[in-house]
């Protein structure tokens, strides 16, 4: 009997302000598919940026003959001596994980690789490339440190530091998860809002029956169930409907990019994130529910 009377009570709810309660699921679907869509920007950006972390290198170019840059002052170029040394002590720097030599041969082959439609590519020779070591660092962040040890050492024309190329990249990816989750939060905050005052205003519609409850015995807990179960139902549909936009999201925008990114978002992260959003969605449901009530449970 008892449950029969809260689920009726909960229907009629649900019915007498059947706008609002719309507006809560619009509201709730639409905050919890951004705040999904800000989680999933966030994993995307957290991936991209740990892959270019680990592949950050230091391009310590070797002086050729007759090179311009000003280091290589005697036009000669390296001495095999000279390569010898400095091959040595770059791998005894501690910062140093491993050390790859790139001659002309492999520079050219690599550059037409790369730059197959460079205008440029028909112009340049093998002899045009410089030789170089190729380092990578156990820690990106010590780039700078190695990159200052390194210059001015015999026979090093110049040294391209990726991390320096890449710090650009990095800010923006860094102000774009902080765009999409401040969007996504002031979206949840204002779900949060609404959801309190849909609640609020169907507990002043059944405010006489509130108080009746209260005056003949009823706890707490009963006269709040039924206010309670229309927010979980409001965030249940409106979780579902979050579930369909980031799904589509996530086929239509995530999966269009991936042949120009190196991590593809997984249906695993997005399988999580759906799931995070919807209890997130329920449980401010029940939080403002519960909170918005309490004025109403004195008698």
């Amino acid at each position: 009997m008892r449950a029969n009377f809260i689920f009726s009570e909960v229907w009629i709810g649900l019915r007498r302000n059947l706008t609002m309660t719309i507006a809560v699921i619009v509201t709730v679907a639409v905050g919890m598919a951004l705040l999904g869509i800000g989680l999933m920007i966030n994993s995307q950006v957290s991936s991209m940026t740990s892959y270019w972390s680990d592949k950050v290198e230091l391009s310590v170019y070797l002086c050729k003959e007759n090179s311009p840059f000003e280091p290589c002052t005697d036009k000669k170029g390296i001495s095999e001596e000279q390569k010898t040394a400095l091959e040595a002590v770059i791998k005894g720097m501690p910062q140093v994980e491993d050390v790859i030599f790139e001659d002309s041969a492999t520079a050219y082959k690599n550059f037409l690789d790369n730059q197959s439609n460079n205008v440029f590519a028909s112009f340049l020779k093998v002899e045009d490339m410089p030789e170089s070591f190729r380092v990578k660092l156990g820690d990106p962040d010590q780039s700078q440190a190695v990159t200052e040890e390194l210059t001015g050492q015999a026979g090093v024309s110049n040294i391209v530091n990726q991390r320096q190329l890449l710090d650009s990249y990095f800010g923006f990816m860094d102000k774009l998860q902080w765009m999409a989750l401040s969007v996504a939060f002031a979206m949840v905050f204002a779900a949060t809002l609404l959801i309190g005052n849909t609640v609020r205003l169907s507990a002043f519609n059944r405010r006489r029956e509130t108080g009746i409850m209260r005056l003949v015995g009823a706890s707490n807990v009963y006269i709040q169930l039924p206010f309670v179960l229309e927010g979980v139902i409001a965030g249940l549909i409106g979780g579902v409907l979050a579930a369909v936009m980031l799904i589509t999201s996530k086929v239509l925008i995530f999966d269009s990019i991936q042949n120009f990114i190196p991590e593809a978002l997984g249906w695993n992260t997005v399988a999580g994130i759906i799931s995070g959003t919807m209890a997130i969605g329920v449980i401010i449901c029940i939080l403002a529910s519960f909170i918005t009530l309490r004025r109403y449970l004195r008698v």
